[in-house]
């Protein structure tokens, strides 16, 4: 019989926030950067990952650019108001022009 199972000696998982895990792995001993001492949706905090520094480039590269920019096709001056619609005056001397509906009395049968 081959013997088909690869070797799976000890090692250790070590966190970027410091908190090491002892377990068995085929890879040996890595880091990772986050885990279940500082994720997030276990600690309840929010954390922001900055990978390679792409919040900062951003900012640097729009600053407050980005939310103060108006939206593009529209003319800034009139954002946020909304025109009012008026009745077409037809519709409204057609609607007091009908009759109100007869009374129809029941018939004994």
């Amino acid at each position: 019989m081959r013997d088909i199972h690869p070797y799976y000696p000890a090692c250790t998982i070590s966190c970027a926030c410091g908190a090491s895990y002892p377990t068995r792995s085929t890879r040996g001993d890595f880091t990772v950067d986050v885990c279940g001492a500082c994720h997030p949706f276990y600690t309840g905090k929010q954390k922001l990952m900055d990978t390679a520094g792409r919040i900062d480039r951003f900012k640097r590269k729009f600053g407050d650019a980005a939310k103060a920019a108006p939206k593009p096709g529209k003319d800034p001056s009139k954002q946020g108001q909304k025109i009012a619609k008026k009745e077409k005056p037809e519709k409204a001397a057609k609607a007091a022009s009908v009759p109100p509906a007869a009374e129809v009395k029941p018939t004994e049968g």
